[in-house]
């Protein structure tokens, strides 16, 4: 069954509002077969019924003229009750002159005294309450519950349906997204974030109605918005941006905006949505840019991008992919000693060359695709830290990244323990890195997963701390076996004073939490003794080796 035939499947019920006891009667006999009816012989006990029945009376049959409150003062005070609005009515009268007033009060339709025609009287109000049935329906799926705007499957539908733009008038479609909603929702409350929405959607409305214009919610924090082109976005981000400082609350809540200028019929319009949110994305994190016009360089981009994922399969089949290793040293003593490794991954294409690392992993962790790079890199490592045992004798533990999407798979504990078995080596030897952004997100799932990673043997080392949101409110629950700095610190060291404290300050949380501090990306002798003398364990970085391949890493085994 259908929603429209589930729904009427259901008796309805019908308040009939009549002061004359018999034609009370009357009516209650007509409709009773096929509606439940209540009765009330004048407007207060009529609003007493209402309140006492919410959200089950599907019409009002009233009359006009009756004691205590009449028809023409009920239908006033219903219309200044939204719930009460939502009720159709049908005026019941001999009164011609009261049709008027009453129609400009919101009745739908009336029906004459005396009540003789009982068809006609059941074929009316069948109709007036599937109308607004079906208009209550068409509203449902047009418009967004929580902010009011188009849906974003009306929207699209809508928007198709405009006449195309005069000559010389030309649209543009704009997205807006909130950035780190998530996050906006953890620390504030859903409460917050849905009043953050309704009120960015009340922007976009003012927007909109400043000319033509036409917005929908696209995703949970994205909306679209298409509107005659205009010169200055910074203004309407500006006003978005009001719209959200006048909720009162003290927060670091930013919107990001793409726009794609210049809608033509030639493609469909969720093709310019996509661009306009390809160029929202291009300014994730970046706090120096608010609004970005998707131009020829961001459409290269995309199709660069779209090239990289069609290769992606191919690439790996072929190994394209080269996975490099850094060193980890040991600088606790007199003289540094070879630690472990880190994991990285390059990939030379075949055409394009060398692809830098940031240029594809963010583009595979966002489609998905990186679960699929991680396999391949684990795999790698895990074979080359057995050919270095039974080749040259050197057992060296090997971290291997995990991705955020690599927690969503219930069996990772088990794929990593096979990888392991297969190639027999120590889970002690291959180590796993988890982002402290990856602990910020669905922090309980993440919790969970490492700890039955850790119980499996795996050791796990959070890397670059102090990049996330959470790190402190994290360090006293998370289990780790090694702390990683974030490079971020480390950078110009040298010349901070404040930067030495910092890392001086994670070192020493480190201490208290009983694990190794690892600091990553020191580059020169200076950073190096800074480090050292500050009593950082293990250092990664350009000082000792940029990452290499695993032929050029062997010297530094046979060495150590």
């Amino acid at each position: 069954m259908n929603t429209d035939a589930l729904i009427r499947s259901s008796r309805r019920t019908v308040l009939i509002v009549e002061d004359e006891a018999v034609n009370r009667e009357l009516l209650s006999f007509i409709l009773r077969d096929t509606y439940d009816v209540l009765t009330a012989a004048d407007g207060v006990e009529a609003v007493e019924l209402l309140e006492a029945h919410p959200g089950q009376i599907a019409m009002i049959l009233l009359d006009i003229i009756m004691p205590r409150m009449n028809g023409i003062e009920f239908l006033k005070r219903r219309g200044a009750d939204e719930a009460l609005s939502r009720i159709p009515v049908i005026v019941l009268t001999s009164d011609k002159d009261a049709e008027l007033e009453t129609l400009k009060l919101g009745a739908l339709d009336f029906i004459t005294k005396p009540y003789d025609m009982p068809e006609i009287i059941l074929a009316r109000v069948r109709r007036i309450i599937e109308f607004v049935e079906d208009r209550q329906i068409i509203q449902d799926v047009e418009r967004d519950a929580l902010t009011g705007l188009y849906t974003r499957g009306f929207f699209f539908e809508y928007c198709r349906r405009l006449p195309t733009p005069a000559d010389g008038e030309r649209r543009d479609v704009i997205a807006v997204d909130v950035d780190h909603f998530r996050l906006v929702n953890e620390v504030y409350g859903k409460g917050f974030g849905d009043e953050l929405l309704g009120a960015v959607a009340e922007g976009i409305r003012e927007v909109a109605h400043d000319g033509f214009g036409i917005g929908c919610r696209g995703d949970v924090d994205l909306f679209y918005l298409l509107l005659d082109q205009r010169d200055d976005y910074e203004a309407i981000y500006n006003h978005l941006m009001e719209r959200v400082h006048a909720l009162g609350r003290q927060t670091n809540v930013r919107l990001r905006m793409g726009v794609y200028r210049g809608v033509e019929a030639a493609r469909p319009l969720e093709w310019y949505c996509v661009a306009a949110k390809a160029a929202c994305d291009t300014i994730r994190g970046n706090y120096a840019r608010t609004v970005v016009v998707y131009d020829d360089t961001l459409h290269e981009r995309e199709l660069y991008n779209e090239r990289l994922i069609a290769d992606m399969e191919n690439a790996i089949a072929e190994k394209q992919f080269i996975v490099y290793y850094q060193p980890k040293y040991d600088i606790r003593g007199d003289a540094p000693k070879l630690y472990s490794a880190e994991a990285l991954v390059r990939w030379i294409h075949p055409e394009l060359g060398f692809i830098s690392p940031g240029a594809f992993i963010p583009l595979f962790e966002e489609n998905g695709l990186i679960s699929k790079l991680d396999d391949y890199v684990w795999r790698q490592a895990a074979a080359q830290i057995r050919d270095w045992r039974d080749r040259l004798g050197v057992d060296l533990p090997v971290s291997v990244n995990l991705s955020r999407m690599d927690f969503f798979d219930v069996h990772l504990k088990d794929r990593l323990l096979a990888i392991v078995a297969e190639n027999g080596i120590s889970v002690n030897n291959f180590v796993l890195e988890v982002t402290e952004s990856a602990y910020s997100q669905n922090m309980d799932q993440m919790l969970k997963t490492v700890g039955e990673l850790r119980e499996a043997g795996f050791h796990i080392e959070m890397d670059d701390f102090g990049s996330g949101y959470s790190s402190l409110n994290m360090l006293c629950v998370m289990p780790i076996d090694a702390l990683k700095i974030d490079m971020k610190f480390v950078r110009n060291v040298a010349n901070s004073a404040t930067g030495y404290r910092m890392v001086e300050l994670v070192i020493d949380m480190a201490r208290a939490l009983g694990v190794p501090a690892i600091v990553e990306g020191v580059e020169d002798e200076a950073q190096y003794r800074l480090m050292k003398q500050v009593g950082c364990d293990i250092i990664q970085g350009y000082y000792f080796s940029k990452p290499v391949d695993a032929a050029n890493f062997e010297p530094l085994l046979t060495k150590a």
